[in-house]
């Protein structure tokens, strides 16, 4: 299971039109088992990422059931799907909510990729919402390759 953290990166940038610094913070998402390791990847990440000093602003955690990165997609949407199951004690049914993060070029290309997805199980499914996200990028866990130190 995955443990997803929203970290933000504070620096600085020059605008490209009038080459002024402009101060950015950044939310990036990282697959991580604590706190104190989202940090520490996150420091790494932004290293590659960002030339000058930078920080990390904050740190939270973030609950998504699960996060589908498609090949290519410019933004991250936050999509909420409702699925229907069937209580065991009052066999009556109770409807239970996910979060998913997708990434899209648009609202409709993120419902196509959240549909495509969806459908791939056998319950039934209903999408309340989907909604653009300010993430940049997001950097799931990757096991080191064996035999390396």
């Amino acid at each position: 299971m995955n443990n997803w953290f929203e970290c933000k990166i504070k620096y600085e940038k020059n605008d490209e039109g009038s080459g002024k610094p402009v101060k950015k913070n950044e939310p990036y998402l990282v697959d991580a088992l604590s706190f104190t390791e989202a940090e520490a990847r996150m420091t790494e990440q932004a290293k590659t990422l960002v030339s000058g000093e930078f920080s990390i602003s904050s740190i939270k955690r973030v609950n998504f059931s699960e996060v589908v990165d498609m090949a290519s997609g410019q933004y991250w949407y936050k999509c909420k799907v409702v699925f229907p199951i069937i209580d065991e004690k009052s066999a009556k049914e109770k409807k239970v909510a996910n979060t998913l993060l997708i990434n899209a070029d648009s609202v409709q290309d993120a419902y196509a990729r959240l549909e495509q997805n969806l459908n791939q199980g056998l319950s039934d499914y209903e999408i309340k919402s989907i909604a653009e996200t300010p993430i940049a990028d997001i950097f799931p866990y990757q096991a080191a390759a064996e035999g390396q130190d």
